[in-house]
């Protein structure tokens, strides 16, 4: 028996003559996501994609709710372009919104297939009427009802439907490119991933690990984190690079109030340099304005002095509750908070310098790392490729 879903997009919809480009690499993001599931196939009309399976509709439903591009997910019924049809399939979902608590409707029906001969406003009537003869105990509220009865008249068949799963909205996956994100264990950088993902970025995560000044489950953190990002972008290369003798290097070397935009700098180079090895175009960092002392105007300035890429920072205008409160909403908050400190938070300075200058923190930095501890720390880097398990998501 086949089983149907409504899927609707929203921004990709507004693309004029790339909209079947959007549409195309969406529908592909849907079918890596429901890897595994029963499913038949996917097709779309103008402004809906709809999706047959054969079993196992409420993970897909799961599934396609992490999909960037979709705005909302539905399990609905396609019936013929008959009055009969139409109101037979009402009452029965109707039943099945009455069985769950449901005690107020209203039916709001759209008519793209101007050939229908009956017009929205008459067949929301008789639909609703029919509901209120064969079911007791459901009654019309038009203004705040529990359950809105959709029907949707297209070319070939009528839709209906009324559960529905919010989805993340934004644009499909890939579509503006590639990035590297700077990802540490912290809350904000895996919702800066997410962020740079909901505009269509895939994302390549680097961790700099500083053992034995981080523990291993500091990096353990940082993977959990990648399984919960690739539930919405599918399969993840994370890079594990190691920092510890930069870190120590620069620590012995430099000035202590530099010390946070030294190593930010060399986490900038070994960033870039991972781009320039997966084609990525931009780097993507957790950076807040005015967060903590580094991230200053002129202390990022610094920072991204030393790359030619542009630095993507999704969350430069949000403030920490608002960083906090989507960290909650995406699933990464919990395994931010665990009290395994990253490499960020080694070494800080007592009295760092707020308002570096890019000129005298290139001066300053000049000899404190040799070249080689780049190359080997490269080298060395390790590559986990991270899927999510949603089975337990």
């Amino acid at each position: 028996m086949h089983q149907l879903i409504l899927a609707r997009y929203g921004e990709v919809g507004l693309k004029g003559k790339n909209r079947r480009m959007f549409e195309n690499r969406l529908i592909r993001r849907m079918e890596e996501a429901m890897t595994g599931l029963p499913l038949k196939k996917i097709s779309r009309t103008y402004g809906r994609i709809y999706v047959t399976m054969t079993g196992q509709v409420e993970a897909a439903l799961h599934r396609l709710s992490h999909v960037f591009g979709l705005v909302a997910v539905s399990p609905a019924v396609g019936v013929p372009l008959d009055m009969a049809a139409i109101k037979a399939a009402a009452v029965k979902e109707m039943k099945a919104a009455a069985a769950e608590g449901y005690t107020t409707f209203k039916v709001e029906t759209r008519r793209p297939n101007k050939a229908f001969p009956y017009k929205s406003p008459q067949v929301s009537r008789e639909v609703g009427a029919e509901i209120l003869k064969e079911i007791t105990g459901l009654t019309v509220d038009v203004h705040l009802p529990q359950v809105v009865l959709q029907i949707e008249l297209r070319r070939h068949q009528a839709y209906l439907y009324w559960r529905q799963l919010s989805c993340p909205g934004g644009l499909p996956l890939g579509v503006s490119g590639r990035s590297v994100l700077l990802l540490s264990g912290g809350i904000d950088s895996p919702v800066a991933g997410w962020m740079a993902m909901s505009r269509g970025l895939e994302i390549v995560p680097v961790y700099f690990h500083s053992f034995p000044f981080t523990s291993d489950r500091a990096q353990q953190k940082v993977v959990d984190l990648c399984r919960v990002l690739a539930r919405y972008s599918g399969l993840i290369k994370l890079y594990i690079i190691p920092f510890t003798s930069i870190q120590t290097a620069l620590r012995e070397g430099g000035q202590e109030r530099l010390q946070t935009i030294f190593m930010r700098r060399m986490m900038m180079r070994l960033a870039a340099r991972v781009a320039e090895k997966e084609a990525a175009e931009a780097l993507v960092t957790g950076e807040s304005l005015g967060q903590v002392a580094s991230q200053t105007v002129s202390g990022l300035a610094a920072t991204e002095a030393v790359v030619n890429l542009p630095v993507l920072r999704p969350l430069i205008g949000l403030d920490k509750q608002q960083i906090m409160d989507r960290a909650k909403e995406i699933g990464t908050y919990n395994i931010s908070i665990r009290p395994y400190d990253d490499c960020c938070t080694v070494f800080v300075p007592r009295h760092p310098e707020i308002h570096p200058d890019p000129v005298i923190v290139a001066e300053q930095e000049t000899g404190l790392v040799a070249p080689r501890l780049i190359e080997e720390a490269l080298a060395d880097a390790e590559t986990l490729f991270i899927t999510t398990d949603w089975e337990g998501s």
